[in-house]
């Protein structure tokens, strides 16, 4: 178990936006910063930090928390797993109470298999770096390629050893179960001999893959005896921790580059990313010799807006690229294309060049990816004209892929200028292929059941404003941001004047937020509408009673560690930011200055409960109008409530007019 005082000093000392700017491209946006959705694909971004507040909201899927409830939805870590990143990340030392057996056999399954990962990380480094053979033939090997011991070191190079069980014998010393080891593919049960394995991955230089977050998801490894009949390289199976669409071999390194540089050079190998990285470009991710995914595409939207495809100088490398750059496109992202001349390679040009001269190359030679793929497609059609017109067809479907109809029309006009061609063929070609997608689309709306296109309609209907709801959850932020603040409220008490008469007073009560909102709602005998309103206010207000002088809204939100607690986390999250979408930008400069609502907060408080007040006052006015029409005696009900509805329409305009 993590000890209390680790878990404080790592909220202490986290910045939620420095976190998820690790994942994310955020950008200022007034006190908060704004980037799309790490959890949806989405063109707008909706997702939402605040750096006061130190919460995020995700208003795409309805997520929202502090930085720990970040981590675990999207690197799906638990709370103490959560907890330790963090303290790798901000250098804090873990110290963790004694486990029994017990709790140390209800360890999280993948939490087991990482620990396997990350030992056998630890096996095929140290093999490397302290065995003679490891040094003779996969170190000799690294460094043929030209890599320092300073890279070598950074990307947790490994070998995998001469021996037939070397890693199993390793992992069966430390008393590691081999079903962790043979799940993961570190090691393959021998047929016909249950209970003997020998290592995958013997015979080869080793390259781990890491997460976002940096820890080990699987391994590549790379044959080095070329005689052998055997795959060239060889990866991680599938496993609950790796999954190969999902992945980016060296974005654990790339990912504060590419959000610098609002671009991403995409390569085919584990070498390339290596190499450029020795070179000074750090922002270069792979896709592992993979088919890239749609996965791995926002991945990289996430964090950039542009992809600069680097191409091998050969036909299969070349022809590879191409089928991605479609996938690409309808994303909605920027595409770019840096080509490499035969036999040539990412991993070659860096060994071959200087750090200066490569980032020079990357820089010179990008171009738009339609103009390069018109070069290619032309080369490869030459002077045959059916297979021109092909190019061509080619060509327009490449650009109906993008989203945004400007740049197409963009491209069309630059593709018919590079081709001496007519705008019209190209834009009748594009209006055909749109149309066939807007047919294709019909049908398969047609084949929706009329559930769903209720659903549909109703979901495009602009909907209703529910004053109520908005008022009690004006309430709750309140209660949230200013619960625990000492305030000063006025009010009116009735007393008996110099004469006998009954006359109002003012006074002035020193309260507690949290107290004074308790005490309105119970005078009135009001409960929230909204039932998980009703909740969160039950437990806030407990909160604040019990936790002391210290207690604030980030202490709330980490109080809320339970499964069963992640609803009220997306509430929170959602109260405290959703009105924050739409804060206009630079006031100042406007010469507008908005005076702060913490200024005034015992102002705040009563002007909405008033407000809350005259809703349901009017409410009740209704009701009773409407059976006055059958009961007269209603109607002198109805005279006593609209006298009170003035008198707090009046105090409304009081305490709206400072």
């Amino acid at each position: 178990m993590i000890a209390q005082s680790t878990i404080d000093k790592v909220y202490e000392i986290a910045r939620v936006e420095e976190v998820i700017g690790d994942y994310v491209q955020l950008k200022k946006s007034g006190a908060n910063y704004k980037g799309l959705s790490p959890f949806n694909s989405e063109k707008t971004p909706s997702f939402m930090v605040s750096p006061v507040k130190q919460i995020w909201k995700d208003f795409s899927s309805g997520k929202g928390g502090n930085v720990i409830a970040f981590l675990m939805e999207l690197e799906h870590f638990t709370y103490p797993e959560a907890i330790k990143h963090l303290a790798r990340k901000y250098g804090i030392e873990v110290e963790e109470t004694v486990q029994d057996e017990a709790q140390k056999k209800l360890q999280d399954h993948k939490e087991s298999l990482y620990l396997i990962n990350q030992f056998a990380a630890h096996h095929f480094e140290d093999l490397l770096n302290r065995s003679e053979t490891g040094k003779a033939i996969g170190l000799s090997y690294f460094q043929e390629r030209g890599f320092t011991t300073a890279t070598i070191k950074k990307f947790g190079l490994g070998f995998g050893g001469t021996s037939f069980d070397g890693l199993v014998k390793a992992a069966e010393a430390k008393g590691h179960q081999m079903n962790y080891l043979t799940e993961l593919g570190l090691c393959i049960e021998k047929d016909g001999a249950s209970g003997s394995f020998f290592d995958r991955f013997r015979d080869r230089v080793i390259f781990p893959i890491h997460s976002n977050s940096g820890r080990v998801l699987g391994f590549g490894g790379r044959i080095l005896n070329s005689q052998k009949k055997v795959a060239k390289y060889v990866n991680s199976p599938e496993s609950p921790i790796y999954h190969k669409s999902k992945v980016l071999y060296g974005i654990y390194y790339a990912k504060s580059a590419m959000a610098k540089a609002n671009n991403c050079y995409l390569v085919e190998g584990y070498t390339d990313v290596i190499q450029l990285h020795q070179s000074g470009v750090e922002n270069v991710v792979s896709s592992s010799g993979t088919a890239l995914s749609e996965s791995q595409i926002r991945m990289i939207q996430r964090l950039c807006q542009t992809i600069t495809v680097l191409f091998d100088g050969d036909d299969a490398g070349v022809r590879a690229s191409l089928r991605n750059i479609d996938l690409i496109l309808k994303e909605g992202m920027n595409v770019r294309v840096v080509p490499f001349a035969e036999g040539e390679d990412p991993d070659s040009f860096a060994r071959t060049h200087s750090p200066a001269k490569v980032k020079n190359y990357l820089e010179e030679q990008s171009i738009d990816f339609i103009s390069f793929k018109t070069q290619i497609l032309l080369k490869e059609a030459g002077s045959d004209s059916s297979k021109v017109a092909a190019a061509i067809r080619d060509l327009v479907a490449s650009i109906a892929c993008i989203p945004d109809p400007i740049s197409q029309e963009l491209y069309v006009r630059q593709t018919a200028k590079d081709l001496n061609i007519s705008e019209g063929v190209l834009f009748a070609s594009l209006a055909d292929l749109n149309a066939k997608q807007a047919r294709d689309t019909k049908k398969a709306a047609k084949k929706a059941t009329s559930l769903s296109v209720v659903s549909r309609q109703s979901e495009q209907k602009k909907p209703e404003v529910n004053r109520l709801e908005v008022l009690e959850s004006s309430l709750i932020k309140t209660l949230l941001l200013y619960g625990n603040r000492v305030a000063f409220f006025e009010d009116e008490v009735l007393k008996e004047g110099e004469e006998g008469e009954i006359v109002t007073e003012k006074v002035i009560q020193e309260m507690k937020v949290y107290e004074k909102i308790f005490l309105e709602l119970q005078q009135d005998e009001l409960a929230f509408s909204n039932q998980s309103f009703q909740e969160l206010f039950k437990r806030v207000t407990e909160f604040y009673v019990t936790a002391g002088e210290e207690a604030n809204m980030q202490s709330f939100v980490r109080s809320l560690t339970g499964e069963n607690d992640q609803p009220l986390v997306d509430l929170v999250s959602t109260i405290l930011l959703e009105d924050e979408q739409y804060l206009l930008h630079d006031w100042e400069r406007k010469n507008i200055f908005a005076k702060a609502k913490e200024d005034s907060v015992d102002r705040l408080v009563t002007e909405i409960i008033l407000s809350l007040r005259a809703y349901l006052l009017d409410q009740q006015i209704k009701k009773l109008q409407e059976a006055s029409k059958e009961d007269t005696h209603a109607i002198e009900e109805v005279i006593d409530y609209l006298q009170l509805g003035q008198l707090l329409n009046k105090k409304l305009n009081r305490v709206l007019s400072f």
